[in-house]
């Protein structure tokens, strides 16, 4: 957790689960793996396949990596929350739409505290769901030596 002049910041987790690790993990191979193998296949077929590797290898070589790096960093705080997060109670306080063009969804406000856990308030921005309500409690994990929280629906 990290102070930044107007009080903690607190840090969302999402929950990733081995078979999302694996997906993830997957695609970035993909991502990673697709350039390389487009200038194998250009020693056999021509140039064109050569500037496709090129240009595949410059752009989805690094956001595979990028890819799995987040990825990696995800399932730590996962793992941590997992290990020794205490559990809480996330009430939700308020909910705004948004709609961003390319996005919709609802923008959630939340009260988080429980025994032992300094009560903070946070936003939590995600798809609509039709069960949240102003009102609603929800379950949480919070770390807070790490700062980190997870809320389940």
């Amino acid at each position: 957790m990290t102070d930044h002049g107007d009080g903690p910041r607190w840090t969302q987790v999402s929950r990733v689960g081995p078979g999302g690790a694996a997906s993830a993990y997957g695609s970035a191979t993909v991502m990673c793996l697709c350039g390389p193998a487009m200038l194998g296949s250009a020693l056999l077929g021509g140039a064109d396949l050569m500037v496709m590797g090129i240009v595949f290898t410059v752009v989805f070589l690094p956001l595979g990596l990028a890819f799995w790096g987040v990825t990696t960093v995800e399932r730590a705080h996962t793992r941590r929350l997992d290990a020794v997060g205490i559990p809480a109670t996330a009430e939700i306080t308020e909910l705004t739409r948004w709609d961003d063009g390319d996005d919709v969804g609802v923008t959630v406000g939340l009260r988080v505290g429980g025994p032992g856990i300094p009560t903070f308030e946070t936003n939590w921005r995600r798809s609509h769901h039709a069960a949240l309500r102003v009102g609603l409690r929800l379950t949480a994990v919070v770390d807070p030596p790490s700062g980190s929280f997870r809320v389940e629906i």
